[in-house]
């Protein structure tokens, strides 16, 4: 999965070819959290 960003521990991913609805990645540590793109739901 293509890396987007890195910063203050936060790794930012977005794979282009992936599931509906449009999304990324973020991860943190242990923690993974999928965000959408148009409505921001985690």
């Amino acid at each position: 999965m293509p890396e987007i960003s890195r910063f203050y521990g936060l790794i930012i991913y977005m794979n282009f070819k992936d599931h509906d609805p449009p999304h990324f990645h973020v991860w943190f540590g242990d923690f993974k959290a999928i965000v959408t793109i148009k409505d921001g739901i985690v």
